[in-house]
């Protein structure tokens, strides 16, 4: 799994970018950037670093640049973390275990 795969998830506008492009479809820079309040030059650097991390693809229409999200990078992390929230998820169901252990014994001490 690639670090800068993390590295351009870190940032709130490009997890809104990925977010735009969920429906599958390409979207010009300039819709995209419509959506944002900045300059649309900062929104093509946010989607450079996407691009360059392998989240989404870039093509040529005439002379729009369309951009399109690309899963497997998403789906590798997906897989990273299985295993985690299999851990997190035994660990809280545990932790319901204790809690429900320690009700009944206060019921009982009424």
């Amino acid at each position: 799994m690639r670090e800068d795969v993390f590295a351009a998830l870190a940032s709130p506008v490009r997890r809104q970018l990925l977010h735009l492009l969920l429906d599958g479809g390409s979207q010009p820079v300039g819709r995209l950037a419509e959506r944002f309040d900045m300059a649309r030059p900062s929104v093509s650097e946010h989607l450079k670093v996407l691009k360059d991390a392998g989240l989404v693809a870039e093509s040529r229409h005439g002379r729009e640049r369309h951009y399109r999200l690309e899963a497997a990078p998403l789906m590798e992390i997906r897989d990273w973390l299985t295993p985690y929230e299999r851990f997190w998820r035994e660990r809280l169901a545990d932790l319901g275990t204790v809690l429900d252990d320690m009700e009944d014994r206060d019921d009982d001490n009424r």
